[in-house]
């Protein structure tokens, strides 16, 4: 056979066997990164209509979307990943917000627990003149500890978020006065209450914003992350290449630590296909 024809062949048969069937549909999906949506960044999306999408991409569950719609999506097959709970800005920093902080925990950990969800979210709560960084520590500590118990016993995570206090431009896309903007400090706050089930949300967004070194900070602390969440930076929008961040090795390194949690996808679509922007974010971090 000549060169030329030897070359030819291999070159057809890939281009054939290339042609998208409906039977390899879901073969073609790796599936490694076990990838959710986050629901409030597709409103005015009902959450039942971005869950029939998100079935049909490949997401294997939804998060922040109100308790009432859980049932509809878990029946259209999505799992819930994440359970809302007291709010960053009215978080245990403050002693006055404990009563109101230990509630929403107890029932959306009730709520997880009937609906399968791993996790319940929980925030440090916003900076507050009269009490000190030390105090601060202090007082979310010693609510958490009131509620931790409770978790472990049912088997539910507490994971804490670190949020950005630089963007200034939405109230979704950074959160000045933020207590919990250093992601050291929440660290820290995870390892003092010494438990499997208190762990750390990591916002890829939001470290990009506060300290860059996605990979470096994944490493150092992948034995406390129980969660995570993307979108790109600047302006928290697609995963694309108008923004800075490189997802597939991102989420390569977040694989390569052995996690095998939910990857929310939390960015705000600003196509005028918001169900394509979540299909290439899908793939882009199917690595």
């Amino acid at each position: 056979m000549k060169r030329r024809h030897f070359l030819a062949v291999p070159a057809v048969a890939a281009s054939v066997s290339a042609l998208p069937k409906p039977s390899d549909a879901v073969e073609q999906k790796k599936g490694r990164a076990r990838q959710s949506v986050m629901g409030w960044c597709f409103k005015p999306m009902s959450p039942a209509a971005l869950a029939k999408h998100a079935k049909a991409i490949g997401l294997e569950a939804i998060e922040g979307i109100p308790a009432s719609s859980y049932p509809e999506v878990t029946e259209l097959g999505l799992k819930i990943s994440l359970v809302g709970s007291h709010g960053f800005a009215t978080g245990p920093l403050d002693p006055e917000n404990h009563a109101e902080v230990e509630k929403k925990l107890r029932e959306s950990i009730d709520l997880a627990v009937k609906y399968g969800a791993p996790n319940v979210i929980t925030f440090t709560g916003m900076q507050k003149t009269g009490i000190s960084d030390s105090a601060a520590r202090k007082n979310c500590l010693a609510c958490w500890k009131r509620v931790i118990r409770y978790a472990e016993e049912n088997r539910i995570g507490l994971v804490l978020e670190h949020l950005n206090s630089k963007d200034d431009s939405h109230p979704m896309k950074g959160h000045p006065g933020y207590w919990g903007d250093d992601l050291h400090l929440c660290a820290e706050l995870v390892k003092s209450m010494d438990s499997p089930y208190f762990k750390l949300l990591f916002d890829m967004y939001h470290v990009q914003i506060m300290h860059g070194d996605l990979i470096r900070n994944i490493k150092k602390y992948q034995d406390i992350v129980g969660h995570y969440h993307t979108a790109g930076n600047p302006g928290r929008g697609e995963l694309d290449d108008t923004q800075e961040i490189n997802y597939p090795p991102v989420i390569r390194s977040i694989l390569d630590t052995g996690y095998q949690g939910f990857i929310a996808q939390e960015f705000i679509p600003t196509s005028n296909d918001p169900i394509q922007s979540l299909r290439d974010a899908y793939q882009l971090c199917d690595v």
